[in-house]
């Protein structure tokens, strides 16, 4: 089933306040579990995580910054 223009909208929000910042401080946790890598190995952990989190969730994302496709004019 597909979201509708809204429903997208309240999930982009829901996930870029809570569920982005969730998931910065877990990677920053995953991370300092271990001894800390050189700097360019960490650069790119975190470049890599940056990445990952968008993959499943561009669905969601697709067309959130467009005008709604339902609204009448």
């Amino acid at each position: 089933m597909a979201l509708s223009y809204k429903a997208r909208r309240r999930w982009a929000l829901v996930i870029l306040l809570i569920g982005l910042p969730s998931y910065i401080a877990v990677a920053v946790w995953t991370v300092a579990q271990f001894d800390r890598p050189p700097i360019l190995v960490e650069l790119g952990i975190y470049i890599l995580l940056g990445v990952i989190w968008a993959i499943p969730l561009k669905v969601v994302f697709r067309g959130v910054g467009q005008a709604d496709p339902d609204a009448e004019d």
